[in-house]
């Protein structure tokens, strides 16, 4: 099983599959194999606990993906809780679907070589700048997501151990040559029908709709004849950007750099490189071989090419061990402590014991701490004060009218003028249709409390992002209600004459079907009713230039075995057709098969193998599933 699974890996659907759980891993699965946890499990699998620690990290991975694709509309989609549940029920059942993959590459004896986890960082794009993998690169996005180089690797090696399995589920997946050439076949298959419409607008002037009908309509969907919820709204804007300063001396600006000079201190930075021997599987061997290689650099061997041949940190050992700038407090304590013990540049550390494994650390460059110049700085300086200056302002100023905006609640005058900004209004309008800033879920709250709506009072101050506020009042209101009959009575009859033509449509196209039925050709009902009959030579299932509804049904009608075979069909816009299938034809399908199509077929096949695989693993494991998780904020 694992020559089929290592033989499998290495096919192009598996390579399309791994690259595409990789990155997902990559982006959206950092830190789930960090540290431990007591806290109550979310999920059991096999007597595997899943902590709330691993659900909260997906959940809140999930949601910042959510937040992205709505943007602001997110807030109003979060506010129901049945859709909430649904995705934190969908975070854990990924979650058991991952231990289930875990535990089986386990029980394989599954692992990903060191090579592979190198080439797999070599190879993927956010490490790379003009389609090259970049070391700063590298290091810069594995820090934002909290990891040193060391930890990245080996959380990247168990990620991709895990989806040895679904590489082998679809990579050993494969359709036979046979089956390939009957699903081209079918997919490219054509049909030759004849069909005729029942047109429901040619039967609309023989209906009659009395006054009586549309009046019981009325009565029993007034629901649906609702007038909007309209509301005119009075409100006052304040915004720090919109605020004029006084301008900012150069004394102040100097006065400024002078008191906080510290801030502008660039710290020591230390380029270093290291050679790293990994003690995850024993502890002692790893520790006599760093004692080794220190020795051999004591007596002279070069430690760039001792860092290439011998450091299980694979990629800085590509570069000669080297691991770019460092500051005080970003790598392991120990790592850091021997790192700044160094004097001189070329020095190299004692063996030293980190977290990850036994290091030799070489100074192979030195920054001094640097103090930035005034005239360097004073332009931003500048622009900070004058900052700081309008974001006191506009706390002070929306104080003010926040508090007279309560006192004086029956108007917003008094307010406005404290704040030194104009009383904007709006007409009546949906308040689904406001426009900004008053279509923020937060204002639209506040316009739908009881307090604006019946009292008429002003609203609190409502904080719509940094240094932006706003206050509103409720100026006209107009409830939804239902619109009186006289003016919906049109729309009622047009709605009443379309349905019965419809139905009118539906059943002369049965009793016509009845006839074919019996004996009378298609052609002669045409005639009769003065139809247009209609053909179809080369019908295929991608026909744009027929009815859906028409097209579907054809491909569902039983092969005819001599004469034609006849239905009938409901169209989606009320008419109703007659279909008669003549004839299907086969495509030819060549000995050469198209590599898109015959990927695109087994691709679909592997999708669905690889999900009957993951329900087999649920129905054979031991699963304990509490109600549904809450994510610990």
């Amino acid at each position: 099983m694992l020559e089929k699974i290592r033989e499998g890996s290495q096919g192009p659907v598996a390579k399309i599959i791994l690259g595409a759980v990789i990155l997902s891993f990559a982006l959206a699965g950092i830190g789930s194999y960090l540290g431990q946890t007591t806290e109550q499990p979310v999920a059991e699998v096999n007597g595997i606990k899943i902590s709330q620690t691993e659900f909260n990290r997906a959940f809140q991975n999930e949601r910042s993906r959510l937040e992205q694709q709505f943007g602001e509309y997110f807030a109003q989609i979060s506010a129901d809780p049945n859709y909430m549940a649904q995705i934190r029920q969908g975070v854990v059942d990924r979650l058991v679907q991952q231990e289930l993959q875990s535990q089986l590459a386990a029980d394989l004896g599954l692992r990903v070589s060191d090579e592979s986890v190198r080439k797999t960082i070599l190879e993927l794009p956010y490490f790379q700048v003009g389609e090259q993998f970049n070391n700063d690169r590298y290091l810069q996005v594995i820090r934002q997501m909290n990891f040193q180089p060391d930890a990245f690797r080996e959380y990247l090696r168990k990620d991709m151990t895990r989806s040895q399995l679904v590489t082998a589920v679809a990579g050993t997946d494969f359709a036979l040559e046979s089956e390939l050439k009957s699903a081209i076949s079918l997919q490219q298959q054509t049909r030759s029908i004849d069909y005729l419409v029942v047109n429901k607008e040619a039967l609309a002037a023989s209906v009659e709709v009395s006054e009586q009908e549309v009046s019981d309509y009325y009565e029993l969907n007034a629901s649906q004849f609702l007038s909007p919820e309209l509301i005119s709204v009075n409100y006052i804007e304040l915004k720090a950007t919109d605020i004029t300063v006084e301008s900012v001396t150069e004394d102040d600006v100097k006065a400024y750099y002078d008191q906080n000079k510290t801030q502008y201190v660039e710290p020591e930075k230390r380029r270093v490189s290291h050679i790293l021997i990994d003690n995850s599987e024993d502890d002692d061997a790893a520790k006599e071989k760093a004692n080794a290689l220190h020795a051999q650099l004591e007596q002279g061997a070069d430690f760039a090419e001792l860092a290439e041949s011998s450091s299980d940190d694979i990629v800085s050992g590509e570069m000669g061990g080297d691991l770019e700038w460092i500051e005080r407090d970003v790598m392991d304590p120990a790592f850091e402590d021997a790192t700044f013990a160094l004097k001189n540049k070329g020095d190299f550390s004692e063996v030293v014991s980190s977290e990850f494994g036994y290091h030799i650390i070489k100074l192979t460059d030195i920054q001094p701490q640097q103090v930035k110049a005034y005239d360097d700085v004073k332009a931003d300086l500048r622009a900070e004060l004058e900052q700081a200056e309008k974001i006191d302002a506009f706390y002070e100023k929306q104080t003010e009218m926040g508090a007279l905006a309560f006192e004086i609640s029956d108007r917003l005058d008094d307010a406005a003028e404290v704040a030194e900004v104009e009383i904007k209004s709006t007409p009546l309008l949906a308040i689904n249709a406001l426009p900004e800033p008053l279509n923020t879920p937060s204002v639209i709250a506040a316009l739908s409390s009881v307090d604006l709506l019946e009292d008429k009072v002003n609203s609190e101050v409502i904080e719509l992002g940094d240094e932006h506020a706003i206050i509103v009042r409720v100026n006209e209101h107009k409830p939804a209600a239902t619109k009186p009959l006289s003016e919906v009575s049109e729309q009622i009859k047009a709605r009443l004459v379309n349905e019965k033509s419809s139905e009118l449509a539906k059943d002369k196209a049965r009793s016509l079907f009845a006839e074919v039925k019996a004996g009378k050709s298609l052609s002669d009902v045409a005639n009769e009713q003065s139809l247009t009959l209609r053909q179809e030579a080369q019908l295929t299932r991608q026909s744009y230039t027929v009815s859906p509804a028409i097209v579907t049904k054809a491909f569902k009608m039983a092969h005819p075995a001599g004469s034609a075979v006849f239905e009938v069909v409901d169209l989606n816009n009320g008419d109703a057709a007659i279909v008669a299938l003549k004839s299907v034809t086969d495509a030819q399908v060549t000995a050469n098969i198209d590599p898109q199509a015959k990927q695109s077929i087994t691709m679909a096949q592997a999708n669905k193998n690889y999900m009957v695989f993951i329900e087999a693993l649920k129905a054979n494991a031991e699963l304990n599933l509490p109600a549904v998780a809450q994510p610990v904020e």
